[in-house]
């Protein structure tokens, strides 16, 4: 849905990331002039915590950029100021520590998965009998570049596999 913009905005990473980390945003910022009108989805796509929706908004409307969400919360063309400072800092407050609890919620989430015992991490993409040929070949004094090569895997790998056996004995 465009919402009948003119230029459509969009950046594929998460909503913790940092202001200067989104560079879509970035572009669409720079890119508004007075008179324009900002159409977001929810006002949290400026930021993630109040102060930060505080300063992109004042930064904004001090530019003569008018900033409408399509939830319909807010719409700096027809709220007074201090309504719209007033709405920003609220739901900033609200957009922070919902992150917070995410955050908190996913902690937890992760502890009792690790205490069932659920292992994390990318799976092993080698055998145990291609770790027993990693492990004879580096007995036999053969060096990381000439197992890596006779085996197909990377020079790391090769490295990671030698040191969990060190570790496992």
């Amino acid at each position: 849905m465009n919402a009948g913009c003119e230029r459509i905005y969009g950046d594929q990473i998460s909503g913790s990331s940092a202001y200067g980390d989104r560079p879509e945003l970035s572009k669409c910022l720079d890119a508004l002039r007075e008179g324009d009108l900002l159409v977001i989805h929810e006002l949290d796509r400026l930021g993630r915590s109040m102060v930060e929706m505080l300063v992109q908004v004042n930064g904004l409307i001090e530019r003569g950029v008018a900033i409408k969400t399509l939830d319909g919360r807010l719409d700096t063309k027809s709220m007074p100021e201090e309504l719209v400072k007033l709405v920003v800092g609220v739901m900033g407050y609200a957009a922070e520590m919902e992150l917070k609890n995410i955050k908190k919620r996913t902690a937890e989430g992760r502890e009792v998965a690790k205490n069932r015992g659920v292992k994390f991490g990318r799976k092993r993409n080698y055998t145990p009998q291609q770790a027993s040929t990693v492990a004879e070949m580096r007995q036999r004094g053969d060096g990381w570049g000439t197992i890596a090569s006779a085996m197909g895997m990377s020079i790391g790998m090769v490295r990671r596999i030698v040191q969990s056996q060190e570790a496992a004995s």
